[in-house]
């Protein structure tokens, strides 16, 4: 049986914590900053969670066991 294969763009993308929560950074910060306020922009750079409706698909991208 052929190994099972982690998803590139995830393991990029997320990192496990130790409690087993999955940490992500927020989207919208890569460009076209002009418009968007400092507290926005502020905001957007520190790390959020997955929320837990989204937890089983992105475990299933990084190959972790439920």
């Amino acid at each position: 049986m052929p190994k099972q294969k982690t998803n590139s763009g995830a393991k990029k993308r997320f990192k496990l914590t130790g409690s087993g929560k999955i940490k992500r950074a927020h989207a919208y910060k890569s460009h076209i900053l002009t418009k968007k306020s400092t507290k926005r922009k502020r905001g957007l750079t520190h790390m959020g969670l997955v929320h837990e409706a989204d937890m089983g698909n992105v475990k299933r991208m990084l190959g972790i066991g439920k």
